[in-house]
């Protein structure tokens, strides 16, 4: 197979599942956690893609219904892989870990990076990091100081009923410069008490409020954006192309976190970008990625003109940087290097360092031959 032309069909000939266990919850084999993609073509080449967080029915099903489909479906472009699954009970975690796979392989057959395969022009990106919730107001101040000196330029700030305006005031009186930014989470309602507490953070000058109601109330996100002047963002309510269509036309908001796990891939996550900017909406990526492999497709990602906001990254200390991805995913100084002068993703996947954290791994052929291996 030719890997110079769009048109060159592309068939996956071998497609490996790996589940790891997930950091810090010693050594079981079961349960939920991560799980790595990597699809190969009939050359040797390998895509890599990620699934963030796998339930035992979610590893069921990309074994058993997702994996097999890919391997029977051709693709010129990773834009057609996508309907491999499309009769598939919907899952964008599972689509998206493998339409991204699919991106990266593409990408290396063809010698470029994926960030210009998907049309970006950036070449590095301000990055932008969230702190949770902590112990304590004083707590906090010491945790967003420490991601402030190591260059972050944004700060998201989780809040919630009790735990929101006076802390966001409070890091706000302390960092009266910094960009600042509220996940609300979906903990809110249109109750008095909650829409008190929103009109009380519309003051503190914020980039965002993101997902203030839970992600099945369209209708409450379409009021508090007529009503609030910050900007009302929409992430988890997301989980497909046709979410974001909906909440563009309910007018629900004015911006949008893309996550390439939660709209299923890199293919709608770039469609999603181009909708955003069309209706105006202001767009940044975020990360509900695990390892490094699903970070690199979000700065990938990030590159497009129209993310033009902060992209999510681990912060300081994170224990995210887990040593999968070589070199690693990760900002220096408040900015994120998009890899130009390597192919796909811009970052070999350690084979050792996955070794050290499989639980299981599965190796699928175009013979439906699968070899199941244990972790170590």
């Amino acid at each position: 197979m030719g890997h110079t032309g769009s048109t060159t069909a592309t068939r996956i000939v071998e497609l490996e599942l790996i589940r790891l266990r997930p950091r810090g919850r010693g050594r079981r084999d079961d349960g939920d956690g991560p799980v790595l993609v990597r699809v190969a073509d009939g050359e040797g080449v390998s895509g890599w893609g990620e699934v963030p967080w796998a339930t035992p029915e979610q590893w069921a099903a990309l074994r058993s219904a997702y994996a097999p489909a890919l391997l029977d479906h051709g693709w010129a472009r990773p834009t057609q892989a996508g309907a491999a699954w499309a009769d598939l009970p919907w899952d964008p975690a599972l689509a998206g870990a493998l339409d991204t796979a699919c991106w990266d392989l593409w990408s290396r057959q063809r010698g470029t990076p994926l960030a210009h395969a998907l049309g970006g022009e950036r070449t590095a990106l301000t990055a932008g990091v969230t702190v949770p919730r902590t112990v304590s107001v004083e707590t906090l101040i010491i945790e967003v100081n420490r991601q402030v000196g190591a260059g972050f330029r944004r700060v998201r700030l989780e809040v919630a009923p009790g735990w929101d305006t006076e802390v966001v005031h409070a890091v706000r009186s302390r960092f009266p410069f910094l960009v600042l930014q509220a996940d609300a989470g979906g903990r809110y309602s249109e109750s008095e008490g909650h829409l008190e507490a929103l009109m009380a953070l519309d003051s503190l000058e914020l980039l965002a409020i993101e997902d203030p109601f839970p992600a099945d109330d369209l209708g409450a996100y379409a009021r508090a954006a007529a009503l609030l002047r910050t900007p009302v963002a929409l992430g988890r309510p997301l989980r497909s192309l046709e979410d974001l269509d909906r909440a563009v036309r309910a007018e629900a908001g004015s911006a949008v976190n893309v996550d390439v796990s939660r709209l299923g891939g890199l293919t709608p996550a770039r469609r999603a970008v181009d909708l955003a900017v069309d209706a105006g909406w202001q767009v940044w990526c975020g990360s509900s990625a695990a390892t490094g492999v699903g970070r690199a497709a979000t700065v990938a990602l990030g590159s497009l003109t129209g993310a033009s906001l902060p992209v999510e990254m681990p912060g300081a200390g994170h224990r995210g940087r887990d040593g999968l991805v070589v070199p690693p995913v990760r900002a220096h100084e408040g900015v994120v290097a998009i890899p130009l002068a390597e192919s796909g993703l811009g970052h070999g996947v350690d084979r050792a360092a996955v070794a050290e954290r499989t639980a299981e791994a599965l190796l699928v052929d175009a013979s439906g031959t699968r070899t199941a291996v244990r972790g170590r």
